[in-house]
């Protein structure tokens, strides 16, 4: 399908749930380049990275919850076209929030298509995934003709909604409107792979925080597991693609347009070990690339005792302390070989990656090294345990009484084995705390030539592990 890329988007009105999101910001910004008249990007959440760059290309941010019928009706009117890219309950803790997932994943795509059949949109573009078909059972080389993976059995409530969802978006597909004579609503879904990119905040982030903290030990599945991933700006213009291939007005071309009811997988075309991939990612930003592998079958016992405790933990999903857990289906996702064809997507949408892998991972690792040198760095969480348990024993061996200790004797027993008197235990500590702050000191008078910006962290850090943290500094200074 040959048209001009502004075909079907140039002088109308785009409704882009999700749009504060990863993919949502990026479609919006693609949306008015090509000359969109208005869009409308709908996100619940009150504060995002992309919020500022959005409103600057005169993207409309509406703080809209798809689960909210009478906001979405009303940020849904007079819209020409909508991409439905909201959801919940991708990875992580929000996986376990099964209530709800359903209430945005199910309930809010019926109040996208109730809105779209009132008010005549001709066009809906559904962000699908993987997970309709797959779940946890190998699959090389699939392709849309596929089953649905059965509802029953999916390991997650993220990808029984999203199956869920898709079926309701496609037999949607040749509705008439319920008040604009002669409008009939053309649906499609599109199935991404696993998506990266500079700014994606899923995927990528998370695996580098583990890295960062020396708590990524092991791979998970042999070397020969592969899947897929998808660059953003590919995703993006199959998704541009998809709504062009939905337009019922193209001169010349008569029955329903080529995408109406149809989905389609999209990736880069090259399947690949996902660990492997991320590895130029992780020896860049100077991060331990794991060397051990774990099998999937002890990986899911260790997700599954996971899932277990973290279902006790509910009420405290939300907060910020509590880690991200390890569950089954995300062991299913990088330990279980399943890689698509786009070659439907290319028969039919024209969709062909423009970014290849090696540049998008070139892209990928630049914007992490830039927002690396921007922060503050520092060493594994076991150096953390290491200088603040460490200390905290030194003093209460030096300084609280004997009958205070109580079960924690045992540490002045052993630190007087080594110092052998109380008095040159406090003097190990006094020097300990000086030798501490005079490297905080250095730390942030260095800072301040290199790292300006964050001086202050970098003293603090300095302050509390010392050499731990001064070693990045100068390292830092060095290059």
């Amino acid at each position: 399908m040959q048209l001009n890329e502004r075909e079907g988007i140039e002088g109308l009105t785009f409704v882009v749930t999700g749009g504060a999101g990863f993919v949502g910001s990026a479609l919006c910004l693609e949306l008015k380049r090509r000359g969109a008249k208005d869009v409308r990007a709908l996100d619940p959440r009150t504060s995002s990275p992309w919020f500022q760059r959005l409103k600057q290309n005169g993207v409309v941010c509406l703080s809209v919850d798809v689960s909210q019928k009478r906001d979405v009706k009303k940020a849904l009117r007079e819209a020409d076209c909508v991409f439905h890219v909201a959801s919940y309950g991708m990875s992580g803790k929000e996986m376990l929030q099964v209530g709800h997932i359903d209430e945005v994943n199910i309930t809010g795509t019926c109040h996208i298509l109730d809105a779209c059949l009132e008010f005549g949109i001709k066009r809906l573009v559904y962000v699908s995934t993987y997970n309709v078909v797959f779940g946890g059972t190998e699959i090389v080389n699939g392709n849309e003709a596929l089953n649905y993976f059965l509802i029953d059995d999916h390991v997650d409530a993220y990808g029984r909604s999203k199956s869920i969802a898709e079926q309701l978006v496609l037999k949607s597909n040749g509705c008439h409107s319920k008040e604009k004579q002669g409008a009939i609503l053309h649906t499609c879904a599109i199935r991404p792979a696993a998506i990266y990119g500079p700014g994606e905040e899923r995927h990528v982030p998370r695996i580098l925080n583990l890295a960062k903290m020396g708590l990524l030990p092991c791979k998970i599945g042999d070397d020969s597991v592969k899947s897929d991933w998808v660059y953003i700006d590919n995703l993006v213009d199959a998704l541009l693609l998809a709504s062009m291939a939905l337009l019922d007005d193209i001169p010349g071309r008569e029955g329903p347009p080529v995408a109406s009811g149809q989905a389609y997988f999209i990736n880069d075309g090259a399947p690949v070990n996902s660990f492997a991939f991320l590895r130029p990612l992780l020896l860049s930003l100077d991060y331990d690339f794991p060397k051990s592998t774990i099998s999937v079958h002890h990986a899911l016992i260790l997700a599954r005792i996971c899932s277990c405790i973290y279902t006790l933990l509910y009420p405290w999903l939300k907060c910020s302390w509590l880690p991200q857990p390890l569950l089954p289906a995300e062991v299913y996702k990088v330990g279980v070989t399943h890689y698509f064809s786009p070659l439907k997507a290319k028969e039919e949408l024209g969709y062909v990656p423009r970014v290849s892998p090696h540049e998008g991972m070139a892209a990928t690792i630049s914007y992490y090294q830039e927002r690396k040198r921007k922060a503050i760095d520092g060493p594994t969480i076991f150096a953390w345990l290491f200088c603040i348990i460490g200390m905290s024993l030194l003093f209460c061996s030096a300084f609280i009484p004997h009958p205070y200790l109580g079960q924690m004797e045992w540490a002045r027993s052993l630190h007087l084995f080594v110092f052998r008197s109380q008095f040159l235990l406090r003097i190990v500590f006094f020097v300990a705390v000086a030798l501490h702050g005079m490297e905080a000191v250095y730390a942030w008078y260095l800072a301040r030539r290199v790292d300006p910006y964050n001086a202050n962290g970098w003293f603090w850090q300095t302050f509390l592990l010392g050499f731990f943290s001064l070693r990045f500094l100068l390292k830092r200074a060095k290059k």
